[in-house]
């Protein structure tokens, strides 16, 4: 019989992650109509909020999707896309196939430009297929397999093609740097219940003006009618009715943002690599080592360990659960090779990890393990991060 409170539950997989305090706490206001004034002051704050946790440009569309990361994905080709369009896709994990597939979907002829499994997209690849292409489209941190492709220096690349720049920051934006306007990304979206820590079903996304300039342009209507971006702008800066927004949602989304900008970016970078740190020196001597060989090439947020030799994955991750923690294996090609330990928002505390620890020293007979990652913890964690980790 399903349990009506879950509160003890340890939430370790890539997402989504523990809802913060206070957008619990937001969660649970009363109800206000979509067209509230209320609702679209606390929208504009969203949307500045928005601009600065993406930096973009100051006049930049931001807004909140009413569907999840994928929902982001699937926007940015219906709007900015068209048939016949050439579509450049960096593909070195699941989400890059994504994109590759909603892409053609919409109509577009998809090169690929990939790179074997935990391994990043090398930019000379992306430079040598750029001729004639409307959009490029890339994974910042591929959730599958634990890497974090250079976006930066793909886009120097695009930024003089002429092409539109697309970026899944699912796994990035909030916790790792990410500079929208610097680096010339036209559109970036991820997953409120990623690094966030808000409740899932919403697609907070951010459009350059170059790119909406390429969306006014179209020569056919967007043919996903929910996230038309020029029915959305209607909504979210005319305040004119397109459709009725999750607003419980939005109250919940407003406070976890605004707590992560209240933390600071920085530091949030810091807590995730210190964390990250941390794990790894703690079960190493238990044989797990790092699924992505380069150190520049490991995306902090998501931590892809090899298992030990003989490991029983699925047996050791039912155990967990029993003990109400949940960590998440491998996708596909890697099931049963690596863990994908989450380490974004609430995940990247010192708490949750500490009781993994405790049960996989029960588990595995491995006396010691605690201590050893309680050691890790002092010697590792910067002492200006100390207080929000506690």
């Amino acid at each position: 019989m399903f349990e009506e409170t879950h509160d003890h539950h340890v939430l370790l997989t890539p997402g989504p992650t523990p809802i913060h305090p206070k957008a619990m706490r937001a969660l649970m206001r009363g109800m206000l109509g979509h067209m509230d004034p209320e609702v679209f002051a606390l929208n504009r704050e969203i949307q500045q909020d928005l601009r600065v946790m993406y930096g973009t440009e100051p006049e930049a569309f931001t807004a909140l999707l009413a569907g999840t990361g994928s929902l982001g994905m699937e926007a940015g080709f219906a709007n900015l896309v068209e048939a016949g369009d050439e579509v450049l896709v960096c593909a070195n994990g699941s989400f890059g196939r994504r994109m590759a597939e909603m892409a053609a979907r919409y109509g577009a002829r998809v090169r690929l430009v990939t790179a074997p499994l935990g391994e990043a997209i090398n930019p000379a690849d992306v430079a040598a297929h750029l001729d004639g292409v409307n959009m490029v489209a890339v994974v910042h941190g591929e959730t599958s397999t634990g890497v974090l492709n250079p976006v930066p220096e793909i886009a120097e690349l695009v930024r003089g093609s002429g092409a539109l720049l697309t970026v899944d920051a699912v796994t990035t934006a909030g916790m790792e740097p990410f500079h929208m306007q610097d680096w010339g990304v036209d559109y970036a979206y991820t997953g409120a219940q990623k690094c966030l820590s808000a409740p899932p079903g919403l697609a907070p996304i951010a459009v350059s003006e170059r790119a909406f300039a390429r969306f006014a342009a179209r020569r056919s209507p967007t043919p996903l009618w929910y996230c038309d971006l020029e029915g959305l702008r209607d909504y979210w800066v005319d305040h004119t009715y397109h459709h009725t927004v999750p607003v419980n949602l939005h109250f919940a989304f407003h406070a976890a943002l605004r707590a992560a900008l209240d933390e600071g970016l920085e530091r949030r970078q810091r807590r995730v690599r210190a964390m990250g740190q941390v794990i790894e020196r703690t079960l190493a001597p238990l044989g797990f080592s790092h699924y992505v060989r380069r150190p520049e090439d490991r995306l902090p947020t998501v931590l892809a360990l090899r298992l030990p030799e003989g490991f029983d994955d699925a047996g050791v991750r039912k155990a967990l659960r029993e003990r109400e923690i949940s960590v998440t294996g491998g996708l596909g090609p890697t099931a049963g090779v690596i863990w994908r330990l989450g380490l974004m928002g609430e995940s990247a505390r010192p708490a949750p990890y500490r009781a993994l620890m405790v049960a996989l020293q029960d588990l595995l007979g491995e006396p010691g393990l605690v201590r050893r990652y309680e050691e890790a913890l002092g010697a590792l964690m910067p002492e200006e991060t100390q207080p929000a980790l506690a």
